[in-house]
């Protein structure tokens, strides 16, 4: 199906496309409109100018701290991620997992912050920003803004950016001697996901950050990560903390898996997930 017909605008800079986006509230903003344009051909939501940010410099810069953290410009693509040689020695997992998201059409034009800003459940990226506590940093009318992951997520498909807000930039902390471990079940596109953040020393975990992806927003499983702290690090310690992972999370059925599944599925995704983290994160 085709497009509805649609006003276009391609800004300059930043500040035009806030002011293009401020202008009419059915503007939507368009970075590598791989989820946004097959919206649109379906018909599903409606939308009166398209702001082109594709093309913007400020959005598509990836800086590496000396402490480790990184912060990645919105508009940088799935390929430009999985080939960052700074982000392969800060957050190697990050790069693995961009660099098998999908085909390689999908990864060349599909980008960081639309990937977050759309928040469909089946998306790699909002569980790893929730795990790594990640700062979404937003420029709009009335200036910048710090939000934090756990905070921008707000419903299916939805976030916290106000009207004529663009997502800029994400900061990912430092590591720091942890490792990501990432999981998912892959029935259809999806039917559950895993991210941990775990730091081990003597044989024991020190501290853990374990979030679910595949719901209506990802989310963190605290009770979980209490009973990992302090806990063994070893694959018998790790499900046993890791079996109430499903108990507090409110899945939804759709074509790839039932509600059901989808919670019985948690445990399993979290633990090999934090077995990954714990075992170096290189696995696959």
């Amino acid at each position: 199906m085709l497009l509805a017909p649609v006003d276009y605008y391609r800004p300059d800079t930043l500040t035009e496309a806030i002011e293009a986006l401020g202008s009419t509230e059915g503007a939507r903003p368009l970075a590598g409109g791989q989820s946004l344009i097959s919206i649109l051909k379906l018909r599903a939501t409606t939308v009166e100018l398209l702001v082109d940010i594709s093309r913007l410099t400020e959005l598509k810069s990836i800086d590496v701290d000396k402490d480790g953290s990184a912060r990645i410009g919105a508009g940088v693509t799935y390929d430009e991620i999985a080939l960052s040689s700074d982000l392969h020695k800060s957050h190697p997992k990050l790069s693995q997992v961009a660099a098998h998201t999908v085909d390689a059409q999908v990864r060349n034009r599909g980008t960081f912050g639309g990937n977050l800003c759309h928040n469909d459940p089946i998306n790699n990226f909002p569980p790893v920003a929730v795990a790594l506590d990640a700062t979404m940093h937003a420029t709009g009318p009335d200036g910048d803004r710090d939000i934090a992951a756990a905070d921008f997520f707000t419903g299916y498909f939805t976030n916290a950016l106000s009207p004529g807000e663009i997502l800029t930039s994400v900061t990912l902390p430092s590591l720091d001697g942890r490792h990501l471990g990432y999981q998912d079940i892959e029935i259809g596109e999806a039917a559950a996901r895993a991210v941990a953040v775990v730091a081990t020393a003597n044989g024991n975990i020190e501290s853990a950050s374990v979030a679910l992806g595949c719901l209506p927003i990802p989310v963190r499983l605290p009770g979980v990560e209490a009973a990992l702290a302090g806990s063994p690090s070893n694959r018998e310690a790790v499900a046993e903390a890791t079996a109430t992972a499903g108990d507090d999370i409110e899945p939804v059925g759709d074509a790839d898996a039932s509600a059901d599944y989808r919670r019985a599925m948690a445990p399993v995704v979290a633990k090999r997930a934090v077995m990954e983290a714990i075992e170096g994160g290189q696995h696959g």
